[in-house]
């Protein structure tokens, strides 16, 4: 008897110690419509429509390297006219080059105790996909990002903010990654990175019940609505997520929930947040959680005119704002 009773014990005590780890909140922030947009932010729906309309009409990667580079090129020339210099992590993957771009925002007066936070996007696509939500989302957002941050003078810790090649297959999970790259650059270098922060297909949304799923067991336990932001980590993040995910929702009306788990959970590793976790340092990303709502997922039919871009100058603002907290 005791040993059955212990047995019991482990059967529902593993399980809810690991949810109780896991699910740093499923709560919405509040209920209800959206308030209307601001001016400022109907400026940055535009402006992101604009960069879907540049980079996302056709796939682009090693398949479609013209493609690629034009990507390369616009991403290149939006950040120089926002006055950034921007610096180039170039390698040859089958012949082909290739490069990271990245923009560098560092404190005014430089602490002792000053960490790095990444914020990244990859800028390739899928197979024979536009890829608009996945994830030119996540660049026209960063290219957004960094506009907002350009003149920044009250952080206290630097930001990266890169922009990442071949994140997808085959080269995802390989040395040819763009962000296993630059995060072993990082690691190699000493610099001590406080978070990396992947944004991930953050695009797709609906007010319908039953648009959302989830993997076992999260389907008990976060809505079926697929209106909301999710905050997802490798569990060494679970500090960043929390302090990420309340940040946002310090500033920013949107429907969010956030949560960490292990790799062999479907989905929690599918983006460049992998390659920094592998590096020993906390990551996480932000998603609309794409093959678990959105059917154009990796389809030639991911365009632009799929994208709520209005949804997403929302989270773009809320994410330049929780990057301001987290670096002060």
């Amino acid at each position: 008897m005791g040993t059955l009773f212990v047995a019991l014990v482990i059967v529902v005590a593993v399980p809810a110690v690991f949810i109780a780890y896991s699910v740093i909140t499923p709560r919405m922030p509040f209920a209800g419509p959206l308030d209307l947009l601001t001016d400022p932010e109907r400026q940055v729906s535009d402006r992101l429509a604009s960069h879907l309309r540049a980079i996302a009409q056709t796939p682009r990667n090693l398949d479609h390297y013209p493609a690629l580079e034009r990507a390369a090129f616009y991403i290149e020339q939006q950040l120089a006219e926002q006055g950034h210099a921007v610096q180039h992590q170039s390698f040859d993957v089958d012949g082909c080059p290739v490069r990271n771009l990245e923009v560098v925002i560092d404190p005014v007066s430089k602490p002792a105790d000053m960490t790095t936070y990444v914020i990244g996007a990859h800028y390739d696509s899928p197979d024979d996909s536009p890829g608009a939500n996945d994830n030119g989302t996540g660049v026209a957002a960063l290219i957004e990002i960094a506009r907002e941050l350009k003149d920044e003078r009250g952080l206290g810790h630097r930001i990266r903010i890169v922009f990442f090649v071949n994140e997808e297959l085959p080269y995802g999970k390989t040395n040819d990654m763009g962000s296993l790259r630059h995060a072993r650059m990082l690691r190699a270098s000493g610099e001590p990175v406080a978070g990396m922060i992947a944004l991930e297909t953050i695009g797709y949304f609906s007010e319908a019940r039953k648009t959302q799923r989830f993997p076992f067991p999260f389907a008990w336990i976060y809505p079926d609505v697929g209106n909301f932001v999710a905050f997802v980590g490798l569990l060494r993040a679970r500090s960043l997520v929390k302090r990420s995910l309340f940040a946002f929702r310090s500033t920013t009306r949107f429907p969010s929930i956030g949560g960490v788990a292990p790799s062999f959970i479907p989905g929690i590793d599918l983006s460049d947040h992998w390659a920094y976790d592998q590096c020993g340092f906390p990551a996480m990303m932000i998603t609309d959680t794409a093959p678990f709502r959105n059917p154009h997922y990796h389809t030639p039919t991911d365009l632009p005119h799929t994208v709520d871009t209005q949804s997403l100058a929302r989270i773009t603002l809320g994410i330049a704002s929780m990057l301001r907290l987290l670096a002060r």
